[in-house]
């Protein structure tokens, strides 16, 4: 009997229709066009507008994209994992509503959240899951509003960041495809650098906190971009070494979107050429945990059965990782 893997057999995706442009961000705050775009690659952003929907309302698009799509029965599926850093609300998890509005009545649910890795370390865990041979259909969603924590008076954050959803199902494949091997790190030492510090168990939101808004994300930009760029890097080439991987081995890397110098120095540390690396953040900036679903559903139409892809990430906590993962199908 051959080995069970976990492989990725639909894809679905969902941005809000607001668009956030780097002309309209020179209105808000001290920047400019070119500014935000040598040090980021970013031009615009998607922006969730509608008074009273969060993360779950992405979730839900996503996930319903993916179903309408693939002609999938959601009483199939076994499991519902969201990846987010902004659930909801607290205790309630955005996973159980979610399931329950797509119709996914038979499945059980949860959120894991481990910031920008959030997708990444959900990737590893539905494969688990598939692998073990207790579940047979996985529904991974990655969704962030991430507008719902960003103060628009603060350059260092509101440039970067935007909303949106991707899901993938994973399913048991036969053929050797799926996840072939992962390297995922953490480091606590790194949380002071990047966080969303108020509104946590360690620090209530109080009157006082909440008009100095210590409730908004921050960020030291120079100490999480250094991290980045070395960690990122530095476990994408390692995937590639004990795999006994060369740079004309892979196919695609998709690397989250956080900062197209981020991204370019990854590849760059595997010899990789342009063409081959995943790229949306001119459209879509860093949407959190959607950003490898969303590169999976913008590609989707290039991806070939067979293709060898590197995912890498990199987050707040901190947490990073790659991901070595074999494409099971043409679109």
């Amino acid at each position: 009997m051959s080995k069970i893997t976990a492989a990725i057999t639909a894809v679905g995706g969902y941005v809000p229709d607001f668009v956030l442009t780097n002309k309209v961000l020179e209105t808000m705050v001290e920047t400019n066009d070119e500014w935000i775009t040598t040090r980021t690659g970013i031009k615009e952003r998607r922006i969730l507008k509608e008074e009273g929907k969060g993360t779950s309302f992405l979730a839900i698009k996503a996930a319903e994209n993916l179903i309408q799509k693939t002609g999938l029965d959601p009483k199939e599926i076994d499991l519902v994992i969201v990846c987010t850093a902004t659930p909801d609300m607290k205790a309630a998890a955005t996973a159980a509503y979610t399931a329950t509005q797509i119709g996914a009545i038979n499945a059980f649910s949860y959120d894991l959240e481990a910031a920008c890795s959030s997708f990444l370390f959900g990737m590893s865990t539905a494969a688990a899951y598939i692998e073990s041979g207790r579940y047979k259909k996985i529904l991974l969603i990655g969704a962030d509003k991430n507008s719902s924590f960003i103060n628009y008076k603060d350059r260092a954050t509101c440039i970067i960041f935007g909303d949106g959803a991707g899901a993938v199902l994973f399913e048991p494949n036969n053929e050797g495809l799926g996840l072939q091997d992962e390297l995922l790190r953490s480091n606590g030492e790194g949380r002071e650098f990047l966080q969303a510090t108020y509104g946590g168990s360690s620090y209530p939101i109080t009157e006082d906190t909440f008009k100095e808004g210590k409730h908004y994300v921050f960020q030291d930009g120079k100490t999480v971009f250094k991290n980045a760029v070395f960690n990122m890097a530095d476990v994408a080439e390692k995937i590639l070494k004990r795999n006994n991987l060369t740079n004309d081995d892979i196919s695609w890397l998709a690397a989250h979107q956080a900062n197209k110098r981020i991204i370019d120095a990854t590849a760059n540390r595997i010899n990789l050429e342009e063409e081959k690396v995943m790229m949306n953040i001119q459209r879509y900036g860093n949407t959190t945990s959607a950003t490898l679903p969303l590169l999976l559903f913008d590609y989707e139409s290039k991806l070939k059965k067979g293709d060898k892809i590197v995912f890498a990430a990199f987050g707040g906590g901190f947490t990073w990782g790659s991901i070595y993962f074999k494409w099971a199908y043409n679109s």
